[in-house]
């Protein structure tokens, strides 16, 4: 019997397991899912010193009140997060980036998000979750995944295992930055709308709704106008593809985005824009910039070199 375990006295808003998510799967219909915000999933595992795609707990606006039972373990969480550990004689306020120690009968607060959507809770260790196509990357919309494909609920055990204790002390000075620009690539159906249209979709201001998830992101704005056809033959979509549906409002498909659609697509945001997009909370304000193929690649390395940077300044 695993003698390290948390209970779950408040399971939190959409408080699930995740890591990298699955690889080739589309044909099938399932999407890639995976961290929301892939740069703050590898911190997290980075300052725990686990491997880079070691199961993590995310959580959403509200995340969860977790009971430690067993041996004494490290954990972080990173995004832009207010959280407390609470011990037997005293409150300590939780700062991201920076491992704190949990003991017997100790709780972990995750009270919520800042101006943010996404957080990450990593463990000295790792969750014992069951993977399905090699992922334990929850889906609740299809119930793929770990804890049976469904969110963390009220009074379950989580049980740790394999857990280490070095590096206790590790933290990295870093603020989460906001993004005043979401850079994006021509859509395979960017001839189906009109010049005014295009005009107003990298021009004018557009507000994210509360019809938000992790499966797509809808917003409000201009409409944008279509002159071909506001239905197209279902195909093949991917993560960051914007649609336009007959009503002119973009949405953006996110991770766990179903793997064909049949609007037409105007564009697809950069992958090294799609951390910051996924944090942007509803009411926020979005301007699209367009950019060609070659300065994304550009972008995305560089996206990944900072990453890596980071990792580095890790103590």
């Amino acid at each position: 019997m695993t003698k390290n375990n948390f209970e779950v006295i408040r399971p939190g808003i959409n408080t699930t397991f995740q890591d990298l998510g699955r690889n080739s799967l589309y044909h099938i219909g399932i999407p890639f899912s995976g961290a929301m915000d892939n740069r703050n999933f590898i911190l997290a595992n980075a300052i725990a010193g686990n491997k880079e795609n070691t199961p993590v707990i995310e959580f959403a606006y509200q995340g969860p009140l977790l009971k430690f039972k067993g041996e004494k373990i490290n954990f972080n969480i990173t995004g832009n997060v207010s959280f407390n550990v609470i011990k037997k004689d005293e409150k300590i306020e939780g700062n991201c980036y920076e491992n704190y120690s949990l003991e017997e009968g100790d709780q972990l607060d995750i009270i919520s998000t800042n101006k943010s959507i996404y957080g990450y809770l990593a463990i000295s260790g790792n969750f014992e979750v069951q993977f399905q196509w090699g992922s334990c990357s929850t889906n609740t919309k299809a119930n793929v995944g770990a804890n049976d494909g469904k969110k963390i609920e009220k009074e379950q055990v989580i049980k740790v295992t394999d857990t280490h204790s070095h590096n206790s002390k590790r933290k990295l000075d870093y603020i989460n930055s906001k993004i005043e620009n979401i850079r994006v690539i021509k859509g395979t159906n960017f001839n189906y709308f009109s010049e005014e249209g295009k005009k107003k979709f990298f021009e004018k201001e557009f507000t994210v709704t509360k019809l938000t998830d992790r499966m797509g992101m809808r917003l409000e704005g201009p409409k944008i106008e279509n002159i071909v056809d506001t239905n197209i033959k279902s195909e093949g979509i991917i993560k960051g593809v914007i649609q336009v549906p007959a009503d002119g409002n973009p949405i953006i498909m996110l991770s766990d985005h179903g793997t064909i659609g049949g609007y037409p697509k105007i564009g697809v945001v950069i992958s090294s824009d799609y951390d910051k997009l996924v944090q942007l909370p509803p009411g926020s304000k979005i301007k699209f910039k367009e950019i060609n193929l070659s300065d994304a690649e550009i972008l995305f390395r560089l996206y990944e070199m900072e990453t890596q940077n980071l990792i580095s300044k890790i103590k």
